[in-house]
C-alpha cells in the first residue's frame, strides 16, 4: 500500500485507484489487524463519506492539500457526534459536543478521519499498557509493547492502517512510540499547534502532532493544522510557514549531542553504536557535530513529574462521576458518588498521578516541590537556549533501548518513567522535536533518533530532517 501523500496523489492522478478505494483498503486492514488493539472505534460510514466527497473534488480539479490522506486520531481529540474516551472508563459513552480544532482543519483539506485510537489512559503512559480498553501491541511482536501513550497512533501507521495519524505529546507520547515503530513522528513547538479540543494532561506541556512514514507527510499535516487558533490562548500568533513551498534544505549546520545523555548507562550498547555513525557521516558531509554538557539530565524526569502531576491533578478534577461518563450506580450521596466514581472510573496509574500531584500541590509542599520544580523548569529552558546560540540542532536517541515485553515494567513505575528520560526535555523547555527511524536493532525492531531546534523553527527542523533521512536512513 502507499506509504505517503505524494505516492497517493500521483496514484490518483494517474487514474490507478480512488480515495474511497483506498479508505475501503484501510478498513479492510483494520478488521484483518485487529489482534493490535490499535483502533478503538472506526467510523466507516463517515470515513467513506468523506471520501466520496473528497474524490468528486478531485476530479473537479479543487481537491484539499491533504486530499487522499486517510488519517486516524488519537482518543483524546474531540469530533463531534462521536464517542472519545481518552482511553478511560471514567468518560464511558460520552460523545463529543464539538470538534477539536486540529480535526476541524483536517476535514477542511479533505483528509478522510477513519476512526479514534487506543492510548494510554489520560495520555498517561509510555507502553500503552495503562488503556482500559486493553494494551495496543507492536505491529512486528505482539508480545512487545507499542510505546505511548500515542501507541495506537503509532502503530496504525507502521501496520498501515491509514496513512498517518495525530498524536499528543506531553513528554514524549508521540517520538517515543514512532521509535518503537519504526516510523516518524514530530512534537511541534508548544503554542504551534491548537489544543482546543484535546483532552487535558498537562496544559503546559500537552502538544498535538503528526505521525507518518516520512518527513514531508508530517510536514504536510504541520502545515495544515498549525497557526494561531482564537480558542487557545497559549498560541502564538505566528503564521504558519508554508512548509511544502520551501526548498530543500542545503549547506552544513552545527549540531549539538549531550554528553549525559549519550554515556548514559541506560542506553543500550548497539543504539550508541548507531549514534555515533550516524555522528561520523554528518561530519564526512560537512557538517560540526560537537559535544555539550548538559549537567542537569538528573533533574529533568524528577522536575517532569513534578509538574505535569501537579497539572493532571487540577484538569482531571472535572471528571466527577455527575456531570458526564461513568457514574457509580450504588453511591447514596455526593461524597459517595465522588469517591466510588472515580475509584472505579479512573485505572492505577492515572490515581497514582492525581495524588502525586495533589501532594506536590499541598499545603506545606507547595514551595518544597512544586515551586521548586517551576525554577528548575527555566534553569533548563535556558541551558538548552544558551546551547542553541551556538548550535542548529541538538541531536539525541529517542529511547533507551527497543520496544520491551508487554507486563515487563507496568509494576515499576520508576523503570516506566524512566523511558521517557531523553524526550522530555523538549516538553519542559516548549521546542520542537522529532524522532526519526534511522536504526535497527539486532533484536529485530527498530529505534529512532531525535532533533531539537529553537521554539517556531519547526520548518527548519522539518527541512533538515528530510535531508537526514534521506541522505542516512
Amino acid at each position: 500500500m502507499y506509504r505517503s501523500l505524494a505516492e497517493v496523489r500521483s496514484a490518483l492522478e494517474s487514474g490507478k485507484t480512488s480515495i474511497e478505494q483506498i479508505t475501503l483498503h484501510y478498513l479492510h486492514a483494520i478488521t484483518e489487524k485487529a489482534s493490535l488493539n490499535a483502533f478503538l472505534e472506526v467510523f466507516e460510514k463517515d470515513a467513506l463519506q468523506q471520501a466520496k466527497n473528497a474524490d468528486l473534488k478531485f476530479k473537479s480539479g479543487n481537491p484539499g492539500k491533504l486530499a487522499g490522506m486517510v488519517i486516524g486520531i488519537k482518543d483524546n481529540l474531540c469530533y463531534k457526534g462521536h464517542k472519545v474516551s481518552a482511553a478511560s472508563k471514567i468518560l464511558d459513552g460520552f460523545e463529543s459536543i464539538y470538534t477539536a480544532t486540529v480535526v476541524e482543519r483536517l476535514i477542511a483539506e479533505d483528509a478522510v478521519i477513519i476512526g479514534r485510537l487506543n492510548c494510554d489512559e489520560f495520555a498517561m503512559g509510555s507502553s500503552n499498557e495503562n488503556s482500559a480498553y486493553g494494551a495496543v501491541r507492536h505491529p512486528l511482536n505482539q508480545n512487545l509493547v507499542s510505546g505511548g501513550s500515542s501507541g495506537g497512533s503509532a502503530v496504525a501507521v507502521a501496520a498501515g492502517l491509514c496513512l498517518a495519524t495525530l498524536g499528543s505529546d506531553t513528554g514524549g507520547s508521540i517520538r517515543q512510540p514512532a521509535s518503537f515503530c519504526g516510523i516518524v513522528g514530530l512534537k511541534p513547538t508548544y503554542g504551534r499547534v491548537s489544543r482546543w479540543g484535546c483532552i487535558a494532561y498537562a496544559s503546559s506541556f500537552d502538544q498535538v502532532g503528526p505521525l507518518a512514514n516520512t518527513v514531508d507527510d508530517c510536514a504536510a499535516i504541520l502545515e495544515v493544522i498549525g497557526g494561531p487558533d482564537e480558542q487557545d490562548a497559549t498560541m502564538h500568533q505566528i503564521p504558519m510557514p508554508e512548509i511544502s513551498k520551501s526548498e530543500q534544505h542545503s549547506g552544513p549546520v552545527r549540531i549539538a549531542y549531550l554528553k549525559e545523555y549519550i554515556e548514559n548507562p541506560a542506553l543500550d550498547p548497539e543504539i550508541k553504536n548507531r549514534f555515533d555513525k550516524l555522528m561520523t557521516d554528518l561530519r564526512a558531509d560537512g557538517h560540526i557535530v560537537e559535544s555539550v554538557v548538559f549537567p542537569y539530565l538528573d533533574y529533568i524526569i524528577p522536575t517532569y513529574y513534578v509538574l505535569t502531576t501537579a497539572e493532571a491533578s487540577s484538569n482531571l478534577s472535572r471528571y466527577d462521576g455527575i456531570h458526564y461518563g461513568y457514574r457509580n450506580k450504588i453511591a447514596t450521596d455526593l461524597e459517595s458518588t465522588y469517591t466510588l466514581s472515580r475509584t472505579e472510573g479512573f485505572g492505577k496509574e492515572v490515581k497514582r498521578r492525581i495524588m502525586l500531584g495533589t501532594f506536590v500541590l499541598s499545603a506545606g509542599y507547595y514551595d518544597a516541590y512544586y515551586s521548586k520544580a517551576q525554577k528548575v523548569r527555566r534553569l533548563l529552558r535556558n541551558h538548552t537556549d544558551a546551547i542553541f546560540q551556538n548550535y542548529d540542532f541538538i541531536l539525541l536517541p529517542t529511547t533507551p533501548g527497543t520496544a520491551f515485553p508487554i507486563g515487563e515494567k507496568s509494576n515499576d513505575p520508576i523503570k516506566m518513567y524512566l523511558e521517557d528520560i531523553f524526550t522530555v526535555q523538549a516538553n519542559l523547555c516548549g521546542i520542537p522535536a522529532i524522532s526519526l527511524p534511522l536504526g535497527q536493532h539486532s533484536n529485530g525492531l527498530p529505534f529512532g533518533f531525535q532533533l531539537m531546534t529553537r521554539k517556531l523553527e519547526d520548518d527548519a527542523l522539518l527541512k533538515f530532517s528530510a535531508r537526514v533521512m534521506r541522505q542516512f536512513s
